[in-house]
């Protein structure tokens, strides 16, 4: 019974001192729990402040970057809008200096002016009272009033008048005669309205433009075989001189001269630069030039209207774009004889397309009338016949020069406008045959003299430059040799102002490091 009490007692001593303890255990753990977890707040709290700084630099330097970047193109802008505004500025400024120039010049012009204009009011005002007193003193001499001497006047006038209708009526008959010449007149004054086409004289040379001055050195070639094999596939003479960035190509044949210059500007184009490429090239100027000679033939006979030639016909008729005659181009004088023929036909009902047709064939012999033998009047006769033009056709080709009688008024139509062609100034220019004459001339007696290799008028005739072999004409001789050609040349020659004459000895040493 005891034992039972004392555990009871036991029992109800222990139990409230294990909840005290439990209690103080339980709020320890918690203050604990407490302190951690307040701990990890402030930590968490110091990371997120840490954080937030980081950011908000991080923004506030965005924001700064962004603000100088627009701050700079505001800067840019504001610049550019001052720049323009100084340019406006300025150009105001010279725009009212103008205008205050302008108008101190109009400020002097009209002062000028009603200078000028009281001058003439007096003028005028003095010729009214000498005018008043001639007719005072003029009554005075003839003894008649003024309307005494309109009377007089009306009656001698009259009388003058009668006989003159009889006067205008011979002249009338005067006049009917020479209507019919008149006309003529009229009509090919029409026509030579109708048809004003520009004349323009030929040359015999062409230049071609360089990209460079070291590209001379490569048309030469190694010891002159690219210029020497361009000169012996053309026919033509390449000058190359201290011109700037040039090269002159010279010569007597258009064509010629015209292959040249397709071929150099290929050949500038390209780079390679060797005598097969040379070859190559050639041949292919020869292609392109053909067939534009056949682009211009067909041109030709479109602008006149002319349709139905043979296509041999069409071609010679492009070849005499490069044919001259006294500085006229044979293609646009003939071109122009077509017109004015088609024209004069028109006006005198004769027709019209027989007319243009002879008048664009009537030159066509001289198309190569350096290749055949004969007047290029015989023929042209003979190319119309071999490629099927008419018997009417070929008669306005024989009869253009007058060698045969007319049978037709078409046939003298294209005479007429052959004539006129020819003769309307600027058409042609003689003196441009005899300045081709004149430089032949000089370049042949400059071949005539022992050691010359070749020789080449240039300036416009002014200047001759002289190339000799240099084994054969030594320093000594080569200025005797320009002494004796300018000799020659005053005793041979006849020509404006002075000739300069060049005379260039070159000694060129070749070795090959092997």
């Amino acid at each position: 019974m005891n034992k039972i009490n004392g555990s009871l007692l036991y029992l109800a001593v222990s139990i409230p001192i294990s909840l005290l303890i439990g209690y103080f255990i339980r709020k320890y753990i918690a203050e604990a729990r407490i302190q951690t977890a307040e701990k990890e707040a402030e930590k968490i709290l110091e990371e997120a402040e840490r954080e937030g700084e980081s950011k908000k630099r991080e923004i506030i330097l965005e924001a700064k970057e962004i603000a100088h970047k627009l701050k700079e193109e505001v800067d840019r802008e504001n610049q550019k809008r001052r720049s323009e505004l100084q340019r406006l500025e300025n150009r105001l400024m010279h725009r009212e200096e103008s205008l205050d120039r302008r108008a101190e010049v109009l400020e002097r012009k009209e002062q000028s002016v009603r200078d000028k204009e009281n001058y003439l009011n007096k003028e005028e005002k003095e010729i009214s009272q000498l005018k008043e007193q001639q007719i005072k003193t003029l009554e005075k001499i003839s003894n008649f009033t003024q309307s005494e001497a309109k009377e007089y006047l009306f009656k001698k006038v009259e009388n003058e008048l009668d006989h003159e209708f009889a006067k205008m009526i011979k002249e009338k008959e005067t006049k009917a005669k020479e209507e019919a010449e008149k006309k003529a007149r009229e009509i090919i004054s029409l026509a030579i309205q109708r048809c004003a086409a520009d004349h323009v004289a030929e040359t015999t040379i062409s230049v071609v433009d360089l990209p460079n001055d070291e590209m001379k050195g490569r048309i030469i070639g190694r010891e002159g075989r690219n210029i020497r094999t361009l000169e012996s596939l053309t026919g033509i003479d390449l000058i190359i001189d201290d011109t700037p960035e040039a090269v002159v190509i010279s010569g007597f044949d258009p064509i010629r001269r015209e292959v040249a210059r397709i071929a150099l500007e290929k050949l500038i184009v390209d780079g390679r630069i060797h005598p097969a490429r040379i070859e190559e090239m050639v041949e292919k100027a020869n292609n392109e030039l053909e067939s534009h000679i056949r682009e211009v033939g067909e041109q030709a006979t479109f602008d006149v209207g002319v349709h139905g030639l043979h296509s041999e016909l069409v071609k010679l008729l492009g070849r005499l774009k490069f044919r001259t005659s006294y500085g006229q181009n044979v293609l646009q004088h003939s071109l122009e004889v077509s017109h004015l023929a088609g024209i004069m036909a028109a006006e005198l009902g004769a027709d019209v397309n027989l007319a243009k047709r002879g008048g664009l064939l009537h030159d066509i012999g001289k198309a190569i009338d350096h290749e055949v033998e004969g007047p290029h009047v015989k023929i042209g006769v003979d190319i119309a016949r071999k490629y099927g033009e008419s018997d009417k056709v070929v008669h306005t080709i024989a009869a253009h020069h007058g060698d045969i009688e007319f049978q037709s008024i078409e046939a003298v139509l294209v005479s007429a406008a052959d004539a006129i062609s020819a003769a309307r100034p600027g058409a042609r220019r003689e003196t441009l045959e005899a300045y081709i004459k004149r430089l032949e001339e000089l370049e042949d007696i400059a071949r005539n003299f022992q050691g010359v290799d070749k020789a080449y008028a240039i300036q416009a005739g002014r200047e001759i430059r002289v190339i000799v072999e240099s084994d054969k004409v030594d320093d000594a001789k080569a200025a005797k040799l320009a002494r004796d050609l300018s000799y020659k040349i005053e005793e041979n020659l006849e020509y404006p102002g002075q000739i300069k004459v060049v005379v260039i000895r070159e000694i060129r040493s070749i070795e090959y490091a092997k």
